[in-house]
């Protein structure tokens, strides 16, 4: 009797593993249903500005790494690589409403297509935290002349000119030559012109001014370009031309063979609301980082030429929540570093208010009358973007008014 039940113990357990698949025989060795998932905080065409933006992560205390994404061909800069997608989507949605990265998504799958298992490789996808949907097309932060670009304001990742201000010196195409200069005493005016397909209405590239500069042909059907140029304390000009037939008041070709397009430009007046754009603040922070040096300089200059302008600053923030607040000490004079620093906690008011302080303690510091600056604080009361828009950082500003001049 115990003989029969061994043989059918044996029976059963050569069943068993008949039915078992071997590892070998499984077609791969990867759970589809837990693909890696990277939050992104940037891709770009170009290795360098992957590197810069990547180092510019780091220094916000920001594990970021960058890889060629072959799916895209583009060097994405991550932040988070995990199994968990739940925990990726938490963290792309974290970082869009607490920090600068406002347009943080998460892509699952591969980098690697050529290597990974095509079942893999397919899964692949870009998905927008907010909604969990698919983004169809990524957009590089690469400065121009990368054309599929939307470059202004700045992005993100300041150098000597913010990343986000890319200037176009070469290429192939039309040699220009943008003059632009000071309308009151002709004095030459450091500053760049954008130049806009006006047919498809989009950016073309942005050029430095008072240097030889190729534009490429837009190819359009009417050949019009939209020429805009947009610098700090003057008024906003621009210039509507034909490419291939440039011609107007002062359009000229000079001895090189370059087309000279002038841009006289004219300072603010009284009611001119203007953008402080390449002013930036740490995180959390009233503190100017240093890039913002040379605009704030400029309204320095601008009010030292006309000690008859009197201004109003007004700070926006991007929402309306409280949190931590760094702040300058009330003694202290970094205006651009973190040296120093105190840290609290405040509305979203009162750094916005803070904001528009420390540019009017800096110029305060700098001899400029107390009786010729006021400031406005409006957290997030004026946004210029929806808050969970990609381009929501935008809504961090500083806007100079112009109250008498």
């Amino acid at each position: 009797m115990k003989t029969l039940k061994l043989f059918a113990l044996v029976g059963i357990f050569s069943v068993f593993f008949a039915i078992q698949p071997t590892v070998a025989s499984r077609p791969e060795q990867i759970n589809l249903d837990e693909p890696q998932n990277y939050v992104v905080i940037g891709a770009f065409k170009i290795h360098r500005n992957a590197v810069r933006f990547s180092d510019h992560a780091q220094s916000l205390s920001l594990n970021a790494k960058y890889e060629k994404n072959v799916n895209r061909n583009l060097y994405y800069v991550y932040v988070l690589q995990t199994a968990d997608r739940a925990a990726a989507i938490a963290e792309a949605n974290r970082l869009r409403s607490e920090s600068e990265f406002t347009d943080s998504w998460v892509y699952s799958g591969s980098f690697t297509k050529e290597t990974a298992p095509a079942a893999v490789a397919t899964r692949s996808v870009d998905v927008n935290p907010a909604t969990e949907e698919k983004i169809e097309t990524v957009q590089p932060k690469d400065p121009e002349p990368v054309a599929t670009t939307v470059t202004t304001p700045p992005e993100t990742t300041p150098t000597e000119q913010p990343a986000s201000q890319s200037i176009d010196d070469g290429g192939t195409g039309k040699s220009f030559f943008f003059k632009i200069y000071r309308a009151t005493d002709s004095d030459v005016v450091q500053g760049d012109v954008s130049a806009i397909d006006v047919d498809r209405t989009r950016k073309m590239g942005t050029y430095k001014g008072n240097a030889p500069v190729k534009v490429a042909d837009p190819l359009s059907k009417t050949d019009s370009v939209l020429l805009v140029c947009e610098v700090f304390g003057y008024r906003k000009s621009q210039r509507n031309i034909y490419y291939n037939e440039p011609s107007g008041e002062g359009i000229e070709t000079d001895a090189n063979g370059a087309v000279v397009v002038p841009f006289e430009l004219i300072r603010l007046k009284k009611g001119d609301i203007a953008v402080m754009y390449h002013v930036y603040f740490y995180k959390d922070a009233s503190i100017m980082r240093p890039e913002s040096r040379y605009e704030v300089e400029s309204l320095l200059k601008m009010l030292n030429e006309n000690k008859n302008y009197r201004i109003r600053i007004h700070g926006h923030t991007n929402g309306g929540a409280s949190g931590k607040i760094i702040s300058k000490p009330k003694d202290g004079d970094n205006f651009f570093s973190l040296t120093g620093s105190v840290e609290g906690f405040g509305t979203a008011k009162k750094l916005s208010e803070e904001r528009a302080e420390i540019i009017r303690d800096f110029l305060l510091k700098e001899g400029i009358d107390p009786s010729r600056m006021e400031t406005k604080a409006w957290a997030g009361k004026r946004p210029i973007y929806d808050k969970l828009s990609s381009r929501a950082q935008e809504n961090v500003r500083v806007e100079i008014e112009i109250l008498q001049e």
